[in-house]
């Protein structure tokens, strides 16, 4: 008996810390239900998806949203958003609801939709940008009309069981609960009016919850070492290897081939890894003041972009980046006494998009960094990552003992760029 509860104990901890994490303490998203006014048989109502998450975004094909009533609520119409079915509407005459599942299922709409169908932060296909990367993309709303639901605060009775996928599984959804009514500026921002009534409901992520293994990898090498340490073999898992695409496949030239649909499952490249996105830290040059790295995201998926995509990385001499050249950069201060992790993410209409599997599929930049001469150090694997997220998830490092290693007997290659260009003036005079 004691084993038994020992081990739901450690199951039951295990699963609450794989939904929290040290890099984003508050990363969450929240949807906010707002009651803007009362009809005849129930309320209008904005809700509004804000995505707190510093690194992690909701990529195509965007999210979905469920729930169910808490009576016998319907939905006579929506703007900005619909749901995925209709439902048994037939004991209605004459005006027929939007939706009467008692389950409902809503999508965001995509771009282009006529003015009419459009509310303030919808229509961008379900995409929502993290927090950390562009705060006025995080939001995504619609607006509700519901029936049969009560006309007051008294009456009204909050949804439950809210679901979302951010496309896919992996985010765990609170119960709704009454919050201070949300107040708004009218458009020429000289009155402030309140939403009749409020409630939140709070989703966080749990990678373990979605999916089994890692998607994506580390690999790592160095200046000092002609080795180069590799992504663990079957790091994201192998259960994709037998239908696995070799770089030369004719299958890659058919048509509607690179389409990514919903319910696909991933066309990978052929690899020992298996993982769809692979990310490659390799130490570049060791100045005598300043030390400079390389990073490049490779992605072996035949079948998906990955647009607004982010990375987030921990090492300790991140609190002293210098100069990023070809990546957007921020730091990410999820403690006020620790300044060791920053994301990288692509600067807009230029490596924003990383494409799919292929030439073109690859994304790369260089960061210099400033020495802290008390910390700095080649040695014993210091100069490498202690995490890497790609999208969100946490990517699968090799083990410390197959880091490239520094020889004992080599002295550290320095560089020293003032003495370089004094050299260089000196025989450019003299020739």
């Amino acid at each position: 008996m004691k084993l038994i509860i020992s081990a739901l104990c450690v199951l039951v901890l295990f699963s609450f810390s794989a939904a929290y994490d040290p890099l984003d303490p508050n990363g969450n998203i929240t949807i906010k239900w707002d009651v803007m006014s009362w009809t005849p048989d129930g309320y209008v109502a904005a809700v509004t998806l804000h995505n707190f998450q510093m690194f992690r975004h909701i990529m195509n094909p965007g999210w979905t949203l469920g729930w169910t009533w808490a009576k016998k609520e319907v939905i006579w119409s929506m703007v900005g958003a619909q749901t995925t079915e209709q439902g048994d509407c037939s004991k209605f005459k004459g005006t027929v609801p939007h939706c009467c599942k008692k389950t409902p299922t809503v999508v965001d709409l995509l771009p282009g939709v006529p003015y009419n169908q459009q509310f303030t932060n919808c229509c961008k296909g379900g995409v929502v940008a993290a927090w950390g990367q562009d705060p006025s993309a995080s939001i995504s709303s619609f607006q509700v009309s519901v029936g049969q639901a009560g006309t007051s605060n008294k009456t009204v009775k909050l949804p439950k069981n809210f679901t979302l996928l951010a496309p896919g599984p992996g985010y765990t959804c609170g119960p709704a609960k009454i919050v201070p009514s949300t107040n708004f500026l009218t458009p020429d921002k000289r009155r402030k009016t309140q939403a009749l009534m409020t409630w939140n409901v709070t989703c966080t992520y749990s990678q373990f919850l979605a999916r089994k293994n890692p998607s994506c990898c580390v690999s790592l090498s160095s200046f000092y070492n002609d080795t180069i340490t590799a992504c663990p073999s079957c790091a994201c898992g192998c259960q994709n290897k037998k239908n696995c695409v070799k770089s030369d496949s004719k299958i890659l030239s058919m048509v509607g081939m690179h389409t990514h649909k919903k319910d696909d499952e991933p066309l990978l490249q052929c690899t020992h890894h298996m993982c769809p996105i692979r990310v490659h830290w390799h130490v570049k040059i060791n100045y005598k003041d300043y030390w400079r790295v390389k990073i490049s995201i490779t992605n072996f998926n035949y079948r998906m972009n990955y647009s607004l995509w982010t990375l987030a990385i921990q090492h300790p001499n991140l609190n002293n980046i210098t100069q990023v050249f070809s990546f957007n950069y921020k730091p990410l201060v999820a403690y006020e006494s620790i300044n060791d992790t920053g994301m990288f993410y692509g600067m807009k209409y230029y490596n924003d998009l990383l494409m799919e599997a292929g030439p073109t599929g690859n994304v790369q930049s260089e960061v210099l960094m400033e020495k802290d001469k008390d910390t700095f150090t080649l040695k014993q694997g210091w100069a490498f990552p202690r995490k890497v997220y790609f999208n969100g998830d946490e990517c699968m490092l090799p083990p410390p003992d197959k880091y490239p290693f520094l020889p004992n007997s080599a002295p550290v290659t320095m560089f020293n760029f003032p003495v370089f260009i004094l050299s260089l003036l000196f025989l450019l005079v003299v020739w």
